[in-house]
């Protein structure tokens, strides 16, 4: 098995094998095309160049930085704002009408936690999932492995270092279920 192999299989793999690095390389002059193109068109077309799928509807404003790309999914009608962070490493599984905002970061690798390990490249990456309908507030970091439920909301600046379930509000470092709100109807 190689190193690509492993790596999206979720086992620990070297992160400096020169067929990784080739692969990051050709996804690094793949996204800058697409951070300096102007036209809408032209963005569309460059993105489904780079990533794994781009559903009906669904968009990624400049400027983007991803390890490899084509390990994104993103759901129809879905939304990343400005300066997203993608490290799919693994897949990251992007549900229908999800909103992220802006300068959001999504991890799937991370470097052992082993010295001698880290300095020789030893990563393993976990697939990141959001489901449908989810909010995702700017500047929120997303931790391999986790995902996050349907219709969840994740708040601005939230570090997510475990699963959220649908429709809970999370916010801090780390995130923490908030409690829900009673609505007070008028009588």
């Amino acid at each position: 098995m190689n190193e690509y192999q492993k790596m999206i299989s979720s086992q620990p793999y070297n992160c400096i094998d020169p067929e990784l690095i080739a692969i990051r390389r050709e996804a690094a002059a793949r996204y800058r095309s697409f951070n300096r193109a102007e036209e809408e068109d032209e963005q569309r077309a460059l993105l489904e160049e780079l990533v794994g799928e781009l559903a009906e509807g669904a968009f990624i404003c400049p400027p983007l930085y991803c390890t490899y790309g084509r390990h994104i999914h993103l759901g129809k009608n879905s939304y990343i704002n400005m300066g997203a962070t993608l490290l799919d490493n693994a897949p990251i599984r992007i549900g229908a009408d999800v909103m992220i905002g802006p300068n959001v970061q999504i991890y799937t690798a991370a470097h052992s936690l082993e010295a001698d390990e880290r300095v020789q490249g030893v990563e393993t990456a976990l697939p990141i999932t959001i489901e449908e309908r989810v909010w995702i507030g700017g500047g929120a970091i997303l931790l391999p492995g986790v995902t996050i439920g349907r219709e969840a909301i994740v708040g601005a600046g939230a570090v997510v270092t475990k699963d959220v379930p649908a429709g809970a509000r999370v916010a801090g470092n780390p995130a923490r279920i908030l409690p829900a709100k009673r609505v007070e109807r008028a009588s």
